[in-house]
This record gives structure tokens, sequence and C-alpha cells, in this order.
């Protein structure tokens, strides 16, 4: 396919480039110049209902929206000319006409289209009066999402992407003239997979998330570049952290996750699934290294390592390592998997993993984002070898040879086993020697375990996942660890450690 053409124009007395036939107001945000506007959004269309993206076109009778207008060679364009701006403004106070004053306690202020328009290009004298239009207020359009048609300037977005995105078709436009509303289409709920998008594409707010609603004030979060890990697609994400003013966000210390624009992962949209999936982050986590069995007690690292690394090194010395099975998960990052390997391979010697997804893993999958795997990171298990080279046992397999003795110990990693095997796994996990179990948060499984050792979760590392595509995408870390929690790589090369001290004692003696 052979590359547009470039044209050179004019944009507000500078002359810049952009590939012919590209809308105006793009070409313009490449150049780093923001026209205002609400209605176009890059995956949504350019109704050009919102006026306000209105620029001054050489030649042209009147402003053009330049959602709308194609860049030509030789145009001349300007978005801060006197006639442009006077036109911006008269579009904007439309949308201000019926709008409530609410900003103090509305949830989009501070990242609000209207506030941050107002003070750019408004700060005009009102030419209307200030009997508002009331509307319906606190509707509860769905799960996650609630409703003020007062707030609504009627871009259409939501609407556009129910229709467009989804294909779901909950919500439409009701009434006639400066009475129009957004509403729900009779007997339906806004309760599609990908509902809280429609909260991102809001300009305004009129939209907003149930669960962040009067939490936290958009001023004080962190943001940081991560991934979603709740299924193979990798989602790009932005965790927005509360921190600084604990008793804000019910004391939660992620306050929302949101999308990331990545057009070769995800697009502009993320799931529900991933976006209110982060409950476990704050909830139910482990934060001490304890010994449970035999004098139960809570152990420094030095200690734990100490420990396990002579239990697995006289075990597999006396039983072979045959007897050790370590179960995997695919919440692993790429650099997890490789000291993974380090210690069970290189180290240990184990010859039996479980790498397969539980069923709780395994869910649904749809056309647009979610796939039917629901943990980030199969495909860098796959890159070390993990079910391919090196074989994975099945959860039936495993079950017979422990009833069989066969098996004198497991090492359990970010799994709850009671998904698989119900009431009979605290018979099972009796019959074992050694029972260790690693992960971020409290499981059965970890309560039956010998030794139970804090993983960090992903926000509180950095890390690659490879998505079932081979896409590899890094995450940052957005908050410190709790308690003693570590990285999974480095509980690994930890034991890998100790382990290779061990033989090379032994090796002297």
């Amino acid at each position: 396919m052979s590359e547009s053409k470039t044209v050179k124009f004019k944009l507000n007395g500078r002359e810049v480039e952009a590939p012919e036939g590209r809308l105006l107001i793009d070409a313009a945000k490449d150049a780093g110049v923001e026209i205002p506007h609400y209605c176009y959004h890059p995956a949504l269309g350019n109704p050009g209902n919102c006026r306000l993206c209105v620029v001054e076109v050489q030649g042209a009778p009147k402003p053009l929206v330049s959602c709308r207008t194609f860049v030509k060679e030789g145009m001349v364009v300007a978005s801060d000319s006197p006639a442009a701006m006077r036109a911006q403004q008269s579009s904007l106070e439309l949308h201000l006409v019926n709008h409530p004053l609410d900003c103090p306690v509305c949830d989009q202020s501070g990242e609000c289209g209207l506030q941050d328009y107002y003070m750019e290009i408004g700060r005009y004298e009102s030419q209307v009066r200030e009997d508002k239009l009331h509307k319906g207020k606190r509707i509860e359009a769905g799960p996650h999402v609630m409703l003020d048609q007062e707030r609504c300037i009627l871009c259409t977005r939501c609407t556009r992407f129910v229709d467009e995105v989804t294909k779901t078709h909950e919500l439409g436009i009701f009434g006639r003239g400066h009475g129009q509303y957004i509403d729900l289409v009779p007997g339906k709920t806004l309760d599609n997979p990908y509902s809280g998008n429609v909260v991102d594409i809001c300009p305004v707010g009129a939209l907003t998330e149930k669960d962040f609603r009067y939490k936290v004030r958009v001023w004080y979060l962190d943001e940081t570049d991560s991934v979603c890990p709740g299924c193979s697609r990798g989602c790009s994400t932005s965790v927005h952290t509360n921190t600084e003013r604990p008793w804000h966000n019910d004391g939660r210390r992620v306050a929302r996750i949101k999308p990331r624009h990545n057009p070769e992962v995800n697009g502009w949209w993320i799931c529900d699934d991933g976006r209110f999936g982060y409950d476990s982050l704050d909830h139910d986590r482990l934060g001490r290294v304890m010994r449970l069995k035999d004098q139960r007690r809570e152990l420094s690292w030095t200690e734990a390592f100490e420990e396990i690394a002579s239990a697995l090194a006289s075990r597999s010395a006396g039983k072979g390592a045959g007897g050790l099975v370590v179960i995997a998960s695919g919440m692993l990052s790429n650099e997890d998997w490789a000291a993974f390997k380090v210690l069970f391979v290189d180290t240990l010697g184990v010859k039996h993993f479980v790498f397969g997804p539980e069923p709780d893993q395994l869910g649904e999958e749809d056309e647009l984002l979610r796939k039917r795997e629901k943990v980030p990171n199969l495909k860098g298990g796959q890159a070390q070898g993990f079910g391919t080279e090196i074989p994975s046992a099945s959860w039936d397999s495993l079950a017979k040879d422990i009833e069989a003795g066969k098996v004198w110990g497991l090492y359990v990693v970010e799994r709850d086993l009671t998904k698989v095997w119900g009431q009979r796994t605290a018979d099972l996990l009796s019959k074992l020697g050694l029972v260790i179990f690693q992960g971020p948060n409290k499981t059965a499984t970890g309560d039956l375990a010998h030794y139970r050792l804090p993983a960090t979760a992903y926000v509180e590392e950095e890390g690659h996942f490879t998505n079932f595509g081979g896409t590899v995408q890094a995450y940052k870390k957005a908050l410190e660890p709790l308690g003693s929690a570590k990285p999974d790589w480095a509980i690994f090369h930890g034991l890998a450690e100790h382990l290779a001290g061990d033989r090379r004692e032994e090796a002297v003696a």
C-alpha cells in the first residue's frame, strides 16, 4: 500500500505538515494544538453536533467545524483568531445554558471538559438568564454507572459507543430541541461487559462510576502506567492510587483503573472485569512470612529461605526430585518465569509441573477484547518451555499421584487448589510432608500449607507480561509492597541462592 501524500498548510500562523485527507482536528493535535471539542472521538466518529471545534479557514464564508474538515495543500487555518474564538465561546455558552453549577460536588470536577474549556476560551459575560431546565438526576443506569441528565451536553458519545462498539443499544436520545436528554432505552439496563467505558468518554459529569462516586478528588490521585492482569489480552491501563489521604476512598490504595490507549492491544477500551476487579489488591493480603506447621511462627526471609531450602534439598536427595510437584501461575511476569525456571528446573531438577489454568481461570470470550484465559501471562511461561517442551500434568493425575504416595511435596504459586479439588483439598494436602504456598492473597490453600510466603501484587512491582498474541508490555510500580512481601522473582532467587550455597558447603565438606 502506498503512503498517503503529505500536504503543507498554515495553522495559527505556523506552517505544518499532515497526511492529505486527515481531519483538521487530528492534524492540529499532531502539531501540538488542541482544538476544543466534545462530540468528536477518534474511535466513535465525527457527528459534528457539539459545534465547539470551529475554526476560521481562509476563503470560507463562515467558521468550519474541524472534526468534519479535511486538510488541503495551502489551507490557512486559525483556531485562535477573534472570529474562531467568538464562535467557540458562543457554542460553549449554549452548552452551559442549562448545565447545573454544581462543580464542587461533581466527581468530574478536575477533569471536566466544561471546566477546562471555560477557563481556556470562556470567561465571557453571559447573555442568558440563569433559570435552568431541570432533568433527571442520580439515575442508576446499570450496576456500575450513574446518570445525571442535567449535566449531559448531548455529545452522543455514550449512545454511539453502545450502538457502534458494544452493539447493545442500551442508551438513546429522547425529546426534542433543548429538551432532549439521554436515557435508558425502555426495558434495558446498561449492563454490557464494557459499560464503564461510557464514563471515560463522557466529557462532563453526566456519567460517573458508582464505585468511585464521592470517594476521592481526582487531583489527589497518582497515575501509573500498567497492564491489566484480568485475561490474556493484557490491556494497557492506568492505575490511579490514593495514598496521601488514606481516610479517603474507604482506605483503599487503588481508587480506580482506567484504559490507556494502545492501538495494538486494546485501542481505547477495557472491559468491566478488568476495570473493577481490583479489590484483591487491598483485601485478604499476605504480608508476613509464616511457618504454619510444627511450631507456628513468623519468620524472617533469611530464616524462611534457610528452612525451605534445607527441606527441599534433603527431601529431593532422599526421595527424589520427581516427588516434588510445582503448580505454576499465569500471573507470573516474564521476570518471574525466568527465575522460576532457574529455581525449579536448573537448581532442583523438578520434572512435574501443573501449568494449565484452573477452571475459574477460564471464562467468557468475545470478539472485542475479553479472552478465555483469565490470567495475563501464560505466553511468558510457554516462552520458558512450560506447557510445551516441559510437559504439564493434569489436576486429576496429580490428585491420583498424591493418593498413591508418589508425591511428597507441593510448591503452589498463586493458586487456590480448593477451586479445583473442593473439600478433597485438605485431605490431599495432609498426605504431603511439605507444602509451600506463595502469593499475594490469603487463600484456603495458603492456610493448609507448611510455609506461606507473601508475594507482591502486580501494582507493587515492575515487570513485563506477554499477551496471547506475543506482544510484550511493561507495567510499572504504583504502590509500595505490603508488609514483608517480595516480588515472586526475588523469592525464587533467594531460594536458589540458598540451595546453591548448601550444595557448595556439601562439596567442600
